[in-house]
């Protein structure tokens, strides 16, 4: 692998995964009730919470 392409797969690791556990998420929430609810919950709620999180670290520095 060359230098670009580490670059490029480390810049876009941390998306693909807030982007794959949004959408396991949603699709967890269409799927139906109790445990199915918490890993909604569980989903869409990390995503949120690791993209505030950059957001504020971004902000602080």
């Amino acid at each position: 692998m060359s230098h670009r392409s580490q670059a490029t797969a480390r810049l876009f690791a941390w998306p693909a995964l807030i982007a794959l556990l949004g959408f396991l998420g949603l699709f967890a929430a269409l799927l139906g009730d109790g445990g199915w609810d918490v890993l909604a919950w569980a989903g869409l709620g990390l995503p949120a919470l690791l993209s505030l999180r950059g957001l504020l670290w971004r902000r602080g520095r």
